[in-house]
């Protein structure tokens, strides 16, 4: 009964939430703040029906004074309750194009400013990339990627996909790693224990000096970092339990 509850709730939390995000877009479109804001209006209703516990470690990420690439693990449709609660000011996501074709979400996703890609053109997909360069340089905004390109519903990430390094190596701007703990497998909708989870920012690694050789590495040691911080924050949680 309590999952059935919580689908209906979240089913109309959506539609509203959409259109409020729609209608925001209409009044300011491509500002780069509605993401910011869009995400609050799906986040923080979805906290309290989902009963999600949220602890946050951020300081890195909002010490930032200018632009930077953040990745993100990536773990299920329920990371834009999760994540929503943490996008910075003036920040932007990458996602791919079919998204627009979602009913009100798509067209809040577009009119937020966020960038679609469409990952079957190889020309269109790096046209875009050059964008969000531009974006990166001279717009104060800063972009949100899951450089692992999918859901991940495993124990370890899987393997990064480039573009999130290549953007910043070729921006000049660092790179900042937002991690969290591995709540989908602990998440039941039909009971009323809260699901605890925990996010927390890395420190920034800056980009400066770097060419394209270097991506591989980078990609290397940000999986590596993550990989051992989302460890870390799985075990403390199951500890406090």
């Amino acid at each position: 009964m309590l999952l059935v509850f919580r689908i209906l709730l979240m089913g109309l939390h959506f539609i509203a939430a959409g259109v409020l995000g729609v209608l925001l877009g209409l009044c300011r479109p491509f500002n780069p703040d509605n993401s910011r804001l869009c995400a609050r209006i799906y986040a923080w209703p979805a906290m309290c029906i989902l009963r999600l516990r949220l602890k946050t470690e951020m300081g890195p990420l909002l010490k930032q004074s200018q632009p930077c690439v953040i990745i993100a693990n990536h773990q299920s449709n329920y990371d834009l309750f999760v994540l929503g609660n943490v996008v910075p000011p003036r920040t932007v996501c990458i996602g791919k194009k079919s998204l627009k074709w979602v009913p009100l979400f798509g067209q809040l996703f577009w009119l937020a400013g966020n960038v679609l890609i469409d990952r079957g053109n190889a020309h269109k997909a790096r046209q875009s990339m050059l964008t969000t360069t531009d974006t990166l340089q001279h717009k104060d905004t800063s972009i949100w990627v899951f450089p692992e390109g999918t859901r991940n519903l495993g124990e370890d990430l899987l393997p990064f996909k480039k573009g999130a390094f290549q953007m910043a190596i070729a921006a000049g701007v660092p790179i900042v790693q937002v991690c969290v703990s591995s709540y989908i497998k602990h998440m039941q909708l039909n009971r009323w224990r809260a699901t605890r989870i925990m996010i927390r920012s890395l420190p920034a690694i800056p980009t400066v000096g770097l060419s394209l050789d270097d991506v591989p590495i980078l990609m290397a040691r940000c999986r590596e970092q993550m990989q051992t911080c989302i460890a870390a924050m799985d075990k403390q949680l199951l500890e406090a339990r």
